[in-house]
Formats: C-alpha cells, structure tokens, sequence
C-alpha cells in the first residue's frame, strides 16, 4: 500500500516524504484552490474534493513493478490529471460518490441527478453559487479520463448501480466486492455480561447503541430519525430501555433524551470497539444514505442484530427478520417495530446474533473477499493484454 503519510508500522505500508519540488506544488496547488472557493457555497455540507491536488507520485507510480493499480481512497494524492496519465491497469475501490460526481463526496441519488444527466448549466442544485465548481471538476474528469480504462469496484450493490448509470462510468466494468473484516481475531462475540462490566453499562436493562465517526453532528447519520423512534420504543418500555452512543462524548447543552444515555465517545481501539457491539441488544443505523456502513457490518460480526432503513448498502447487510431489521426508509414509526421486534424476545435476540455472525463471516470475512478480489485481478489483467 502507498500512502503519503504512513502512521503505522506495518511493514507492508509504503509512505515517503514528498520531494522539495512536491512540497512547493502542493503549496501553490492549495492556494489556487482557496482563491476559487471564493464566494462559492453549496447546500451540501458534506465534504467536497474539487480534485487539483497532487502528491506527485504518477512517475513513481508508472515506473513501478505493480502490474494493477488498485486506487481506493486518493483525494489529495492523486489529482484528476493524475489518474488521467497513469499506464497501468487500474482497479479503482469507490468508498463513496466521489468518482463519479464532481467535487461532491456524496450527493443525493435522485433519478435525475447529475452524475446521471452530466453536469449542466440548467441542473446545478439551487443551494449552489458562485462558481461551478462541480461541473468544472466533472469535466475535468471526463476529459482526462476520456481514454483512461477502470475497472470499478463498489462495496454494495447500491452504489455499484450509481456508478453503472453514471454518465462518467457508465459502460465501464463494474463489480460489487465487500469491504472485508477480521471476523476472526477482532470482530467476534464478547461475553455481553463481561462487556457490560468492563464498560460500566447496567447489567439488566436493554441497550439500544447507536454510533458513527462525528457522532450525531452529521445530519446523514440520522440522529434525529434515532430520537423519533427511540421516543416511540421508550414509551412502550418505559423504564427498561437505555441508549448507547459511540463517536462522541456527551455534548454541553444537548437535547434530552427520552432515556437515559450512555456516551462512550470516540473509540478508537476495534477491540473496544467490538466490546461495546457485544454489549448491546440491538444496534441502529438511522441512516438517510449509506454505502456499506462500518457500524452495520462489525455490529452483525460481533452477533449484534441491526435495525436500518432500507436505503443504500444496507440491505447488503441485513436480511430482514433473519439478521435484523429493515425499515421503509425514513419511517420512524416502523423503525421503532423493527427495534421492538428484536427486543421483544430473548429467545428471537439469540437466533438472530447467531444468524448475524455466521453471515458477516461468509460475506465479509478476510479470505472470502480476498477471493473476490483477486478474481477481479484476474479479469482485468485478461482484459488487458
């Protein structure tokens, strides 16, 4: 793996400084970026790549003994141009929209949107303006990208079918391949009662956890959703039901919960982290668009049942009533049943914690989509030749 900046100790991972000559394009390349962010605005708080950043790795890149290059997450080490003169096979892993939009990481899936249509004068979102800038990186895109050959790679099936209709992608070769996990050394069941313990979670209530990088500040994440229902499940259990977050701390000031709520903030060890999936009854993925959540994959690895919204990767993930829940998407109401559903019965919770592990580990363990990968080498070294 190359990196720019390595932070591990894996020998396996590649970083290196960047030259004296990197460094100063790096410099100018930001500073010609922030001159045309001025008086652009967008409705879309998710983040934007506008794709001008360079690492300036394309010689080093092309002159090296890989014979794929399997791209994954690039923005601010490869620019637009860049990828447009890489000379090797590339396999490119999309982890969201990126790739196929313009600046935006994710956008909404509408019918009509633009990464469908193209980017048009007469389509830009009403929330946007000042400069274009989604649709001058979209046709830098297709410009470069013109005699580029890919091979996509999407984790869920639903951003697979965004990718294919895509005006940018379109044609090209497209597979569904899962982010894999270690099911075996990391995310696997814990004793509920010793997780409980170790946490300092009550011992005889029914923990409902929710959690995701930022916690509840992102609005995609669904936190609100999570309230609506979670007000609708206490107030059919009142006094037994509690609420479990990761990814933030308590914050000052914050709305009441209609329960009380342990925070366990930002965790960053997968092992602690697979310790608080072990200690809940039932995780929720309020989600309103999503790949292939993290969350929704460890929580079914470690035995946790998941109830979600039927959009996006999800349903990847869940198969309604056998691993958990799948909820018409956005209806509260019925997330709230999903959640009741699993909760009702201790006998239904074991069945299925017991139906969740044994698909996470033939969908998602490490040799499974190992396999598929290479298969995906395979084909596009063949296609090649």
């Amino acid at each position: 793996m190359r990196v720019v900046y390595r932070r591990t100790d894996d020998p396996r991972v590649v970083g290196g400084r960047l030259t004296l000559v990197g460094r100063v394009n790096r410099i100018v390349q930001r500073r010609v970026q922030a001159r045309a962010l001025r008086g652009w605005q967008t409705g879309n708080p998710i983040l934007h790549s506008f794709g001008n950043i360079s690492a300036g790795l394309v010689k080093e890149l092309n002159g090296c003994s890989a014979d794929i290059l399997n791209l994954h997450w690039i923005a601010g080490m490869l620019s637009v141009a860049d990828i447009g003169r890489l000379t090797k096979p590339i396999v490119w892993t999309l982890h969201d929209m990126w790739a196929f939009c313009g600046g935006e990481h994710v956008t909404p899936d509408f019918g009509d949107a633009r990464f469908r249509r193209g980017y048009l004068p007469e389509n830009r979102p009403s929330g946007e303006s000042g400069p274009d800038l989604n649709r001058r990186t979209w046709e830098a895109k297709r410009a470069a990208w013109a005699q580029q050959h890919f091979t996509i790679v999407c984790p869920s099936r639903w951003l697979a079918t965004c990718a294919g209709t895509s005006v940018l992608f379109g044609g090209r070769d497209v597979h569904v391949v899962p982010n894999p996990l270690d099911t075996e050394h990391v995310w696997r069941p814990m004793s509920r009662e010793a997780a409980r313990v170790s946490l300092g979670l009550p011992p005889n209530r029914l923990l409902i956890q929710f959690g995701a990088f930022g916690g509840l500040a992102d609005k995609n994440k669904g936190g609100d959703l999570l309230r609506e229902a979670v007000t609708r499940v206490t107030a059919r259990l009142p006094c037994v039901v509690e609420l479990v977050i990761f990814g933030e701390a308590c914050p000052a000031g914050g709305q009441a919960w209609p329960c009380p709520v342990h925070w366990l903030g930002d965790i960053q060890d997968d092992r602690m982290l697979a310790m608080a999936y072990s200690a809940a009854d039932v995780m929720v993925v309020p989600s309103r668009q999503e790949n292939l959540p993290n969350a929704a994959v460890e929580a079914q690895a470690c035995g946790l049942p998941v109830v979600a919204f039927e959009i996006g990767g999800l349903p990847d993930i869940i198969t309604h009533q056998e691993t958990g829940w799948l909820a018409k998407a956005y209806d509260t109401q019925e997330l709230a049943v999903g959640i009741l559903w699993v909760l009702a019965d201790r006998d239904r919770g074991m069945v299925l914690s017991r139906a969740a592990r044994q698909r996470a580990v033939a969908k998602f363990a490490m040799p499974v989509v190992a396999a598929q990968y290479v298969r995906v080498y395979d084909r596009t070294l063949r296609c090649t030749v």
